[in-house]
């Protein structure tokens, strides 16, 4: 990571924590309203291939003790009706502006791994994590919508872990090295600019206008 995007990273989050606190504040109260506690949900992701760190996300399921792997439609009951919500809206991910204050991941970039696909390829997310995971990237825009429409269809974690691993996994980490060669600062710029769309309404968001690459 360059000094310029962690610089960026840090003033950004700094300013969103500030800007966004209103709303932080209402999604905590209606959580905590609706399903109480726990409020947050961490997550053991991968920075690297070798090192690991909490993710921080509101919690939209339902626990399991026994809950392990990405996802799917085999979790579908799991979430309650403020999670869809949240998710709809992405607004499950705003405690991740913790992580990036922190430097675990950075505002654009691969999404960070559960440790199990890292230890399954991991000559794969060895070049992938040469780039500091993050909140959005290339594959989480473009890829995103089709991957929710396969795992959706899952109906046992087996089957959610197979259609994960040979469909999902190979075709993200392409996005995600093609990102890797190309990434500018106004490319970044895009990525984020179209991810805080997901916030709008769909009739008043902004077009995508414009190449990545």
């Amino acid at each position: 990571m360059t000094l310029g995007k962690r610089l960026f990273d840090i003033l950004f989050s700094i300013y969103l924590m500030i800007f966004l606190a209103p709303v932080f504040a209402i999604v905590t109260w209606k959580v905590w309203r609706q399903t109480g506690r726990p409020i947050f949900y961490g997550s053991e992701r991968m920075r690297s291939p070798t090192e690991g760190f909490t993710l921080w996300k509101f919690r939209t399921m339902a626990e399991d003790p026994g809950d392990h792997g990405v996802t799917g439609g085999d979790k579908a009951a799991r979430i309650t009706p403020l999670g869809r919500t949240l998710r709809r809206r992405r607004l499950d991910e705003l405690p991740q502006l913790w992580n990036i204050l922190r430097g675990d991941i950075s505002f654009v970039g691969p999404r960070p791994p559960l440790r199990r696909y890292v230890e399954m390829f991991p000559d794969l997310y060895a070049d992938v994590l040469k780039s500091r995971p993050g909140v959005t990237g290339l594959a989480s825009l473009i890829y995103a919508p089709h991957e929710a429409v396969l795992l959706s269809g899952c109906r046992t974690a087996r089957q959610t872990e197979r259609v994960y691993v040979r469909h999902c996994i190979p075709r993200k980490a392409a996005l995600d090295l093609l990102y890797q060669r190309h990434r500018t600062f106004w490319m970044d710029v895009k990525l984020i600019s179209w991810t805080t769309a997901k916030f709008f309404p769909r009739r008043i968001r902004p077009r995508r206008k414009g190449r990545l690459v």
